[in-house]
């Protein structure tokens, strides 16, 4: 049944073509994520001469397996026509296209499967690598040059419409950010006559804690005041595959799981995390979290979960030099429960409340649906080692 699979290394080769005239600039690296991005390495007296030019449609992967868990960096260049990268990466490419599709490789090369035969395979002592070798005696179905298009329009038309979702996301949450600047931060909220507060001669105070000018009527409230701070109790074991509801632990990724303990609207941060990048996530309805993970929650009715998301996402940057730890950074109570934030009046309050709601609801909405979407993604990933028996029963 594998008569169809053949070997990588008939249909790929090394390029190895060095930046020495410096004429190219733009630098990248592979991420975890099998995508090219921008690097952000410290190249300051680096010799760019000895980097590696990749072009589009060609391939770079780090042969190195032992730092990145289960994921190996792999990726295709789809968004410049060139770039350089380190050398440390090896670059390759499609030999004849109309026998073997960059993308349609790349398809296989994102599958959990490839991830975990590329560690196996791997080897070395005080570092595994997956090398050159090992990457031409990889085996996979190659299908029709029709067959292989097919395949591939409908995997980009499923992760378009994810990256379209994602984009929506972003602009709902830039919109609801910019409402939240124009009235708690420029205090331009609408006044009885629906005009700019401040702008239009809204009385201000001062105040002593935040040591500036507020709107008449408002107050000022530390986190240990405004906010009901809970943990979860579940180990990051606890997640496991097609779970029946999401779970927060401190990864940026949300796992799955059978039990939920929180029923309600709720602001998830992580406590802990190695490089103090704290990840911060909104989330309504029903999940559990593990126990080093926030649940928080308004117990003052004048400020909004949405304010309190906002409130929060300002402070993210500063956690990182607040936190405490050595290999690990935490992110504890005593550094939280001090924390200030201005109280709106009862009106701004309810006003900015009813702003968001469908805003951030509409974003959870648009959030699970790509959830879905990326379940048929991965169908189609896993389908792939399917291609030999599917072409056999269609000519037969």
């Amino acid at each position: 049944m594998r008569s169809n699979y053949k070997k990588l290394g008939q249909f790929i080769q090394e390029v190895n073509i060095r930046n020495s005239d410096l004429n190219v600039e733009r630098l990248l690296g592979v991420s975890i994520r099998k995508v090219l991005m921008p690097s952000i390495a410290n190249t300051i007296g680096t010799n760019m001469k000895t980097y590696k030019i990749i072009k589009r449609n060609q391939f770079a992967y780090g042969p190195v397996t032992s730092r990145n868990g289960d994921k190996i960096s792999i990726a295709l260049l789809e968004d410049y026509d060139e770039a350089i990268i380190s050398q440390a990466y090896v670059v390759f490419e499609i030999i004849d296209e109309t026998q073997l599709l960059p993308e349609y490789a790349m398809m296989w090369f994102r599958r959990p499967e490839f991830d975990r035969y590329a560690r196996f395979k791997s080897h070395g002592s005080a570092r595994e690598t997956f090398d050159w070798d090992e990457l031409c005696d990889t085996e996979l179905p190659i299908p029709s040059i029709e067959k292989q298009q097919e395949i591939v329009v409908e995997y980009n038309t499923i992760t378009n419409r994810i990256a379209l979702n994602e984009q929506l996301n972003r602009k709902l949450e830039e919109t609801a950010h910019a409402l939240y600047k124009h009235w708690f931060v420029d205090f331009e909220f609408p006044n009885e006559d629906g005009k700019p507060y401040k702008s239009s001669g809204g009385e201000m105070v001062y105040n002593e804690e935040l040591d500036m000018d507020v709107p008449e009527g408002w107050e000022v409230g530390s986190y240990e005041q405004v906010f009901d701070f809970k943990t979860g109790k579940l180990n990051s074991n606890a997640a496991v595959e097609n779970g029946s509801f999401p779970f927060f632990t401190c990864s940026s990724e949300t796992f799955k799981t059978n039990s939920y303990s929180f029923d309600c609207e709720a602001l998830l941060l992580a406590g802990n995390n190695a490089s103090a990048v704290y990840p911060f996530k909104y989330f309504k309805g029903k999940f559990d979290a593990y126990q080093r993970t926030y649940v928080i929650t308004s117990k003052n009715k004048l400020v909004s979960i949405y304010q309190g998301y906002f409130e929060i996402l300002g402070q993210l940057e500063g956690f990182k030099g607040s936190s405490s730890g050595t290999a690990t950074k935490f992110l504890t109570m005593k550094i939280l429960n001090p924390l200030q934030l201005i109280v709106p009046n009862r009106n701004v309050s309810l006003n900015f409340k009813n702003h968001c709601k469908h805003i951030f609801e509409r974003k959870l909405i648009i959030s699970q649906s790509n959830e879905y979407i990326t379940a048929i993604k991965d169908l189609l990933l896993s389908k792939m080692s399917r291609l030999e028996v599917e072409n056999e029963l269609e000519t037969k």
